[in-house]
């Protein structure tokens, strides 16, 4: 399909989930990218900020097949919050919300990319999706009503560490699912594997059950 087609038809709530998938997946594999940026209306990659912190790592997107497989194996549902820590332009969040339903909240760290995410979510009329603009390792703890987690490598060291200490807490009061890419997590025992294989792995929060309320 025309990509500026799909684009309207996103945006004017013209394509289920369903549909948006049997579009996206119909496009030849290694094609696949480039027809969402389209789809999406994005350009080419913008410059990192120079004062990024130190932990941080610059903005990559990821790949429409791992977010594919990602949504899959974390059994993302329209009743989920999936949030993207580390959003950058706001890719995934969007492609999640529209593949799946779910609403999607992005945690970005860099001004002109909270932006751009912000523009991009108004160009598609995407109602349930947002962009929080700050410090994950500071934000996170707040975000209580997520469900499921992604995190392509956005940080490491002691943000990564903080960032789990509070998914910890959360996942105290339910049961969560945490998605990494290409980033190796730290030993949690409250983490069981769900899948690990070549660059993404999906956990679920395994707490005794008396502990959800």
């Amino acid at each position: 399909m025309d990509p500026e087609i799909m684009r309207w038809r996103l945006s004017t709530r013209r394509a289920s989930p369903l549909a948006f998938r049997a579009a996206l997946t119909g496009v030849p594999v290694g094609e696949r990218d480039g027809w969402l940026d389209r789809v999406f209306g994005l350009g080419e990659l913008p410059h990192d900020d120079p004062e990024l912190p130190r932990g941080c790592v610059p903005y990559l997107p990821c790949s429409v097949d791992t977010l594919l497989r990602m949504i899959e194996l974390a059994e993302v549902q329209a009743d989920d919050v999936f949030v993207d820590v580390g959003s950058g332009l706001g890719r995934a969040t969007a492609l999640t919300h529209f593949l799946t339903g779910a609403s999607a909240i992005g945690v970005e760290i860099q001004s002109a990319l909270v932006r751009k995410a912000r523009g991009l979510a108004a160009r598609l009329n995407a109602q349930r999706v947002s962009v929080i603009e700050g410090d994950a390792a500071k934000i996170i703890r707040y975000i209580t009503i997520g469900s499921v987690f992604f995190l392509y490598c956005p940080f490491s060291g002691d943000r990564l560490n903080q960032v789990m200490n509070d998914l910890e807490s959360i996942a105290q009061t339910r049961e969560i699912r945490v998605c990494s890419v290409d980033l190796p997590l730290p030993s949690r025992s409250w983490l069981a594997p769900v899948s690990i294989s070549g660059d993404l792995a999906v956990y679920r929060s395994c707490f005794p059950r008396q502990k959800y309320g």
